[in-house]
């Protein structure tokens, strides 16, 4: 991360509308690991990350601003939702499996940039698979049975042996065929490729507090059965990236993998934990309340800094940034236990959108809304145009559903905008323009904004 802080926030205002407290608090604390890795290693083993804690309605942000730092920093990321773990003893979620999630969102960034590294090697390799596929060579005696061999009851096959003019010609041919592969003449020509099975899913293990279990008895069994494989007939295009696939996965050092795995997870890693106001509270009500204040107790070790056991060796949770959020409606960060909120030093409050805010989300982010509509629809040649006066009876709309009915912020705008322009989309007449204005929003939306009945339903 070599952004200042300012730069970082001028980032995630391309994305993000409004929440300026939130955004320069994130950072902060992303501007600090780097100044923290400038520093001598007496000094930076020290130093802990500032936790971050949101409090905010639903559909402000937090979660959107938490992803796009990730993507930022190309630091591992993992979303997780505090009511989905439960105290040890219970049914759930081990809140152990939060940094096992977190390291294979790392393993797949290592992975992603080490192929990167072997691909022109891979590609060599590639070719000359295909050019075999393309031009197959004499099928291969098949596979003796050990008690003939023990017995000495095998023959030899005459039909295996062949000449050398024949070994010429395969030559040849494979050498014509490998001049027409590189001038892109063959890319629609099938091919029979022969895949790895998928391995089987262990879903039923889930919540049971085994969430490694199925990963643990693959990779202990991995090397006692052999792989199950499948064949498939695919054009050479498609069979290019199945086999480079293929071929840079071998050519990668899967002790270098795991081991930048481990020190990218524990100097970058970011854990996401949404609804942690859920777990708020005591225990002391009892009924399905039960284990909230176990689930607090469960993280905190995490939070703190402990050593996790997953499949690439053991990992620290020390330098983990992690930024917890919650609504917090019916609680108050007060709520949670106090060793849990002295882990979280860092507070900061999302506003909720108003008006003028949800017109700026529909049009200033370079993902808006109304871009993506208009991209959709541009496809089946629709002219799909937005004015200014559309925009603000739309936002207006959406803040007073939201006032009259539950808050849910500017996740309000898709069904607003799903409503507005169902018709459009089912219909996608081409060459046809369409203009979303003032007038046309009143008049698909203006009943139902005005119906609470309705509205709670539809909009």
């Amino acid at each position: 991360m070599v952004l200042t802080p300012r730069e970082i926030v001028a980032e995630l205002d391309r994305y993000i509308v409004g929440q300026e407290e939130a955004k320069r608090a994130v950072a902060i604390a992303m501007r600090n690991r780097y100044r923290r890795q400038q520093l001598p290693a007496e000094i930076r083993d020290e130093i802990l990350p500032k936790n971050i804690l949101m409090i905010g309605p639903t559909g402000v942000g937090k979660t959107e601003i938490a992803r796009r730092l990730a993507r930022l920093a190309n630091a591992p990321f993992v979303k997780i939702e505090a009511t989905k773990f439960t105290e040890v003893g219970y049914v759930g979620r081990d809140v152990d499996s939060i940094i096992r999630e977190l390291v294979d969102a790392a393993m797949r960034m290592v992975k992603a940039e080490k192929i990167k590294d072997v691909e022109q090697k891979a590609e060599k390799l590639v070719e000359k698979r295909l050019v075999e596929l393309l031009v197959p060579g004499p099928q291969p005696a098949s596979q003796l049975n050990p008690m003939d061999l023990f017995w000495g009851l095998t023959q030899s096959d005459p039909s295996t042996k062949r000449d050398k003019g024949d070994d010429e010609e395969l030559k040849k041919e494979r050498a014509r065929m490998r001049e027409l592969l590189r001038l892109g003449e063959l890319e629609d020509r099938m091919v029979e490729v022969v895949v790895e099975k998928s391995p089987p899913s262990w879903d039923m293990m889930s919540g049971t507090g085994m969430d490694d279990l199925g990963a643990n008895f693959r990779e202990m069994l991995g090397d006692l059965l052999p792989k199950k494989t499948q064949k498939r007939n695919v054009t050479v295009r498609e069979a290019r990236g199945i086999l480079l696939q293929d071929e840079a996965a071998k050519l990668l050092d899967m002790d270098v993998v795991a081991a930048e795995t481990v020190a990218l997870v524990e100097e970058s890693g970011i854990v996401f934990i949404d609804e942690i106001d859920k777990i708020a509270g005591s225990d002391q009500r009892g009924g399905p309340d039960v284990s909230r204040e176990g689930v607090q107790r469960d993280i905190l070790p995490i939070i703190e800094g402990s050593t996790v056991i997953t499949k690439v060796g053991p990992v620290r949770t020390d330098y983990i940034l992690f930024i917890a959020a919650g609504a917090f409606h019916v609680s108050q960060p007060a709520d949670l236990i106090p060793e849990l909120q002295g882990r979280f030093p860092i507070r900061v409050n999302l506003e909720s959108l108003r008006a003028e805010d949800f017109a700026r989300i529909l049009t200033e982010p370079h993902n808006a809304l109304t871009k993506q509509y208009t991209a959709l629809l541009a496809t089946e040649g629709v002219d799909l145009e937005f004015t200014n006066d559309g925009v603000m009876a739309m936002a207006a709309i959406a803040e007073e559903v939201n006032r009259s009915t539950e808050n849910i912020g500017a996740r309000r705008l898709h069904t607003i905008l799903e409503r507005l322009l169902e018709d459009v989309s089912f219909e996608s007449k081409a060459n046809t323009r369409v203009v979303v204005d003032a007038e046309f929003v009143r008049d698909k939306l203006g009943e139902l904004a005005q119906n609470k009945d309705l509205t709670r339903y539809i909009l």
